[in-house]
């Protein structure tokens, strides 16, 4: 097939991904702000508490297994060996299966010492409920794998979407009724968490639809010869799954650590329990920004990675270096923008979306995370991309452990602001060694000085003018109500966005043959 035509496929497949995550993405971002209204900030700390296990299972059904199986899949259709195609499933749901009961047996019958170690007894019923979703992951992962395998995303698309509208529809259902019938908070976090299982089912049922709409098909994949390679396959879906797995659930292994240490760690320092878990909970309204922000910011820069695999592979060097730049550029400049942005408004936006604008300094340094976790999923993705798997994963594990260990040191002398510290600190330290590493293997930087220049005075600028448009816009409105905060931070991110652009497109950032390389600019 020539180069112009798998490149449109790989475009053509991953736009349709690339939509599905967008959307869930967004669900799963936007869902917490009126569900932390519902249940307040404490009800907020008892789900974020147990959110990170349901993280953990959602990426190991998304962005890990069914990448492998589908590649697997496609490597084994292009020999036009169809009796592999058939081992390899039977010998990847057998494996699936062997990993999801793993998982639900240690979560569940763990559910107790692991509450302990966060500190709150009462989460056992919660993280034993949540490991229920554990055994969708062969269903999910499986089904989603041999689709993508086969080139058609869609099944794929539509159960991500269909899980997201699901899952959330039943979070803020059930903690509504909950909290207006005046069960306990911990009992409308149980019912938030449920709905992790029904998006899960309704998930596989859609992928189901499509199994029976191409019965045939999926049939004779599943029947025929015994003879597999089960080592092989295994152990390719555990090493190669398990490092994809690390690096799509970064911000969800970041949430885990602070579950497991922030809240206990604010009880040792003397603070009352209701007040830690209020503080917790607070806390926890950065992820919404960090995970808005980093989708918008790696929506484009991810898009080029499959071209970039594609010139790889062909061995285009040129073409690859030129994907490689423009992805770079998108990823850190969108994250640099918004990070830095929301740090500008984060008062008004904190109080149009959490009610009050408790924890906007915790918050704002939050939003730093914006900037390094759009840096690390962008070169995580390239470096993916030419196949260099483990590298991003075992990164990501060393700014895991300094996470956690800084958490220690830091939470219990600066509170919350010290577990965001941490974080920065963390993924700071992860970006550095991924940017090295890329330098290293194509001996060459990729972004100028120019690009620096611009982009710093564009967010010197943008600063300046957010900072004049608050001073004048209190002055005017006085005492800030939600609303009047609403009208703030909506028209502030105008601004903010417009004056950020208009220096960036000034500075000639991006060349026209760049602009021409844009996703949704190909014809």
């Amino acid at each position: 097939m020539p180069y112009e035509n798998i490149s449109a496929k790989l475009m053509k497949g991953t736009f349709i991904l690339t939509a599905a995550a967008l959307i869930t993405k967004i669900l799963s971002a936007v869902y917490r702000i009126p569900f932390q209204n519902i249940v307040g900030d404490i009800g907020f700390y008892i789900y974020q508490q147990v959110y990170p296990f349901y993280g953990i299972a959602l990426a190991l059904s998304t962005y890990g297994f069914p990448v492998i199986i589908s590649k697997m899949i496609a490597e084994r259709q292009e020999g036009k060996n169809g009796k592999e195609v058939q081992a390899l499933l039977r010998s990847s749901f057998l494996f699936l299966t062997v990993t999801g009961v793993i998982w639900f047996l240690l979560i569940y019958f763990g559910a107790g010492p692991i509450a302990s170690q966060m500190g709150d007894p009462q989460l056992e019923k919660l993280i034993q409920l949540i490991s229920i979703t554990f055994l969708l992951i062969p269903f999910i992962s499986g089904l989603r794998g041999f689709y993508q395998g086969t080139g058609n995303m869609v099944p794929t698309a539509y159960s991500q979407v269909g899980e997201q509208f699901v899952r959330v529809a039943t979070i803020l259902v059930f903690s509504a009724v909950l909290v207006a019938n005046d069960y306990s908070l911990y009992m409308a976090g149980a019912g938030a968490l449920f709905g992790s299982i029904t998006g899960g089912l309704v998930c596989i049922l859609i992928l189901l639809t499509f199994v029976w709409r191409d019965q045939t098909r999926f049939s004779l994949s599943f029947f025929g010869s015994r003879e597999t390679n089960h080592k092989e396959i295994w152990s390719r879906l555990l090493k190669h799954g398990t490092a994809i797995c690390v690096s799509g659930m970064l911000l969800v292994l970041l949430q885990l650590i602070d579950a497991l240490n922030v809240y206990s760690l604010l009880v040792q320092s003397g603070i009352s329990e209701t007040e830690s878990k209020q503080l917790k909970g607070i806390y926890d309204r950065g992820q919404p920004f960090i995970q808005l922000g980093t989708v918008v910011s790696t929506s484009l820069s991810l898009t080029l990675v499959p071209l970039i695999t594609a010139a790889f592979r062909k061995g285009d060097r040129a073409v690859m270096n030129e994907k490689i730049r423009l992805a770079l550029k998108i990823g850190s400049l969108a994250g640099f923008a918004a990070s830095l942005g929301l740090i500008n408004i984060i008062e008004p936006t904190n109080t149009m979306l959490f009610q009050n604008s408790l924890g906007s300094d915790v918050i704002a340094v939050f939003c730093l995370s914006i900037l390094f976790s759009s840096i690390i999923l962008t070169i995580s993705g390239i470096l993916q991309g030419i196949e260099l798997i483990y590298f991003p994963a075992m990164a990501i594990m060393g700014g895991l452990a300094i996470k956690f260990f800084l958490n220690i040191m830091l939470v219990s002398r600066y509170g919350t602001m010290g577990s965001s510290i941490a974080t920065v600190i963390a993924l700071g330290a992860i970006a550095a060694i991924l940017i090295f590493r890329l330098k290293k293997q194509f001996n060459a930087p990729f972004l100028k000085l120019h690009f620096y220049l611009v982009t710093g005075l564009a967010g010197i600028t943008m600063t300046v003018v957010l900072q004049a448009y608050s001073y004048l816009f209190s002055m005017v409105a006085g005492d800030e109500s939600r609303i009047l905060a609403a009208v703030e931070s909506l028209s502030g991110t105008a601004v903010g966005a417009a004056v950020f652009i208009l220096i960036i497109i000034k500075g000639r950032v991006f060349s026209f043959e760049e602009l021409q390389q844009l996703p949704g600019e190909r014809n």
